[in-house]
């Protein structure tokens, strides 16, 4: 997910601390989100299909990153 983010022109906001979680933004629509980070754990498609939409962005354009 993370490579697909980064090639639509998002970009993840530093943490400050430690957690399961990444902060996301999307300099062309000023939004955000947070995305779970469980290490080699998948994601359900629900929360994905969330963060994309949370983010201002296109499902089309996330599947074909």
């Amino acid at each position: 997910m993370a490579a697909k983010l980064k090639a639509l022109g998002c970009r993840e906001i530093p943490r400050r601390s430690g957690g399961s979680h990444r902060k996301w933004a999307n300099p062309s629509t000023g939004r955000a989100t947070v995305v779970p980070d469980w290490g080699g754990s998948d994601l359900r498609l629900g929360t994905v299909r969330a963060a994309v939409r949370q983010l201002g962005l296109e499902w089309e354009q996330f599947v074909n990153a």
